[in-house]
């Protein structure tokens, strides 16, 4: 995500280096070891959306309320978070969901032990467990602290690794089943962020599945709005809208008088349900 950890620069250098529609059920037959328990029906957009480092405020959210962009990502916790969040609260997420945006809600979790981008929060692979579980928890209570309702997703903020290291990427796959198992065990559905060149490759490629994510956000910046004709990895996979693909990163643009840099999103994927 832009500017929230990495300088546009210094992702793209770590990037290298490592190398609204209610569909029922729509993405969980993806997430392994599901519980057999009724889950609430899963709200789908398909359409551009944006992601921005601070949650504009709600006047700039109504002006830009245009029909270009029909979703927007938010920051809703983490350790890792690198802006502050003044205009997220549960009346901004009711207004800004009245209006007709979708949220998709981020979270910046721990990063890995080989990750060389400073950090407040890092996992080990002793640790790799217990912290996804923590951090999950945490997920869940911000999430519902601004309205976001069980069935909603949370989508984990891997940033770039080198995914070639086998001990690293085990921690973290360790790490991540922890986080997403800890959500689905709260009716929260599983969502991760990462690039297409390592810490999405890395849940893509994985061999064992079981409670993976069923949901993946890749970072691919060739500017095409898609989710499909540029996909990294084999076509069956996160098919049934569970698919986010970030296309363009620092994107200056104005709206309605409101001039906001984001990065722009193709989505066909689980949005916030909003209480």
């Amino acid at each position: 995500m832009s500017r929230h950890r990495l300088s546009r620069k210094s992702r793209y250098i770590a990037w290298g280096a490592a190398g609204a529609v209610v569909v029922a059920g729509a993405g969980i037959a993806a997430q392994t070891s599901m519980a057999a328990t009724a889950w609430p029906a899963q709200k789908t957009y398909t359409g551009r959306a944006f992601d921005t480092c601070t949650a504009p405020s709600l006047s700039a959210m109504k002006a830009w309320h245009t029909g270009y962009y029909g979703a927007a990502a938010v920051y809703i916790g983490g350790k890792n978070r690198g802006c502050a969040q003044p205009n997220l609260t549960k009346s901004w997420v009711t207004s800004v969901n009245a209006t007709g945006w979708k949220l998709i809600p981020l979270y910046v979790g721990a990063q890995p032990p080989c990750q060389t981008s400073a950090n407040r929060e890092r996992f080990t692979s002793s640790t790799a467990a217990s912290v996804g579980a923590s951090n999950a928890k945490d997920a869940i209570a911000k999430a519902s602290a601004l309205g976001m309702k069980a069935g909603s997703p949370i989508y984990l903020d891997m940033e770039p690794y080198a995914i070639t290291d086998t001990a690293c990427n085990n921690a973290v796959l360790t790490y991540v089943r922890s986080f997403t198992k800890t959500l689905r065990n709260a009716t929260y559905r599983g969502g991760f962020y990462g690039f297409s060149s390592s810490s999405a490759k890395a849940i893509a490629t994985a061999t064992n599945k079981t409670d993976l994510p069923g949901n993946l956000w890749y970072a691919l910046w060739d500017k095409t709005n898609t989710t499909t004709t540029d996909w990294p990895w084999k076509p069956t996979q996160f098919t049934n809208h569970s698919r986010g693909h970030q296309y363009m990163v620092n994107s200056k643009e104005t709206r309605g008088g409101y001039t906001l840099t984001v990065d722009r999103d193709a989505w066909d994927a689980p949005v916030a349900i909003i209480g």
